[in-house]
């Protein structure tokens, strides 16, 4: 059978770059730095404004996802923009092989660039699960080593930032700092070994630096955010969601992208236990979940020792409080993960809660919106508000509805109080 896409080949990771879709700043910046240490030069695309989402509805239907109108739009807008030789670029998209986007979008991808006229620039396929081959686009195990802790630096810099910006008593302290150890992480992350003793230092170095910022003694309204992945984490895509709750006066706590790594890896091996499916990769799973684990732990444990900031919820505790909600076979796009995210933040003592997702998106109006009904009727202290992120929908709108969540706003109480 004839393949039908271009691949990314060796020849050209000589002298091509790789563009790379802005969904998390800080984690792109230290994945793209990885992978030009191992000869793959990439540039994360941080190009905002309505031409994006223009862009996007030019070259694809209206009727498409969201997400994928945002990162079309961003890539032919790179592709047209004249920084970058269309012959000698290529793009890459992270998927996860499942339902919905996480396999649909490469095939929008390049029906766009088609009407484009950017039919020959590749589309690499960046997953596990071999939907598709790009001989110039190797994962090794060093590589990946190095990914790991990428994102568990790149989740405790935007946990720690998200604790402190909204009391820091010099504006923008957070954030510069959490600027500059990306860029000390970014530089150190390529060297020739990944020492795990220096990776632990480098928490306490970074918890260290972050307990320094001068901070206001005062009480925020703490609000959550949670919903599809490249919604709730894109601020181009959520018009700056993040910043918008911090100039309202909120806490923001978003959780980290290592749950939604070990989410997927848990489905796996929720997959072997209900239908006997992957039973020859199911070992190996097991021990990389573990090991992640693990990993988190030591992050929970170092930061509860060395500061007082809130750590992240430990990931076999969050898989718990599902029971009574939904079934973890539930699985498409952030499946049960979505309605355990809401049950954490509100464990955690963080009530108001935003749940962003595409309109339209069936998933997160099942696991999301759908949820919202159960949830509070056996948590009567939660306040949920559904955001519906669309080409068409107005962000004054947007922001009028969170204006009012948080008029409403509940007053912070852990489950145990």
């Amino acid at each position: 059978m004839q393949k039908e896409y271009v691949s990314f080949t060796k020849e050209m990771k000589k002298d091509y770059t790789v563009l790379i879709p802005n969904m998390l700043p800080m984690h792109f910046t230290l994945l793209s730095k990885i992978f030009n240490n191992y000869g793959i030069r990439t540039e994360v695309l941080f190009t905002k404004g309505e031409k994006i989402k223009e862009t996007g509805l030019k070259y694809t239907h209206n009727d498409a996802c969201y997400p994928a109108i945002i990162v079309i739009g961003q890539f032919i807008d790179a592709l047209q923009s004249g920084k970058y030789d269309p012959h000698k670029v290529a793009l890459v998209m992270f998927q996860t092989g499942g339902g919905c986007r996480a396999s649909n979008y490469i095939n929008l991808i390049r029906k766009a660039l088609k009407r484009a006229g950017f039919e020959y620039v590749p589309v690499i396929s960046f997953n596990f699960t071999g939907l598709e081959k790009h001989p110039g686009f190797k994962l090794s195990l060093p590589l990946l080593h190095r990914m790991v802790y990428a994102v568990f630096y790149a989740d405790l810099l935007m946990l720690l930032r998200n604790q402190c910006r909204s009391y820091e008593i010099n504006a923008g302290e957070s954030e510069a700092l959490a600027q500059k150890w990306t860029k000390r992480l970014a530089d150190e992350i390529t060297e020739s070994r990944v020492s795990y003793k220096k990776v632990k230092k480098n928490y306490k170095l970074i918890i260290e630096d972050f307990n320094k910022i001068l901070r206001k003694d005062e009480k925020k309204v703490k609000v959550g955010v949670v919903g599809e992945i490249f919604v709730k984490y894109s601020p181009l895509a959520n018009n700056d969601l993040e910043n918008f709750l911090v100039s309202e006066g909120a806490e923001v706590t978003v959780p980290g992208l290592l749950d939604f790594l070990l989410y997927c890896i848990y489905n796996s091996l929720t997959d072997y236990r209900l239908y006997g499916r992957g039973k020859v990769k199911h070992i190996g799973v097991k021990i990389v979940y573990k090991f992640l684990l693990g990993k988190q732990m030591d992050l929970i444990n170092i930061i509860k020792e060395n500061s007082d900031f809130e750590p992240p919820t430990y990931f076999d505790h969050t898989t718990t409080l599902i029971k009574g909600y939904i079934g973890a076979g539930t699985k498409m796009g952030e499946g049960w993960l979505l309605t355990a995210e809401m049950l954490e933040l509100a464990e955690k003592g963080i009530p108001n809660i935003v749940c962003t997702q595409p309109f339209g998106c069936l998933p997160n109006h099942i696991c999301g919106k759908g949820m919202m009904r159960p949830i509070k009727e056996k948590n009567p202290n939660i306040n949920i508000v559904a955001i519906d992120y669309d080409a068409g929908a107005t962000q004054v709108n947007q922001e009028n509805r969170i204006k009012l969540m948080l008029a409403n706003s509940k007053t912070p109480r852990r489950y145990d109080e």
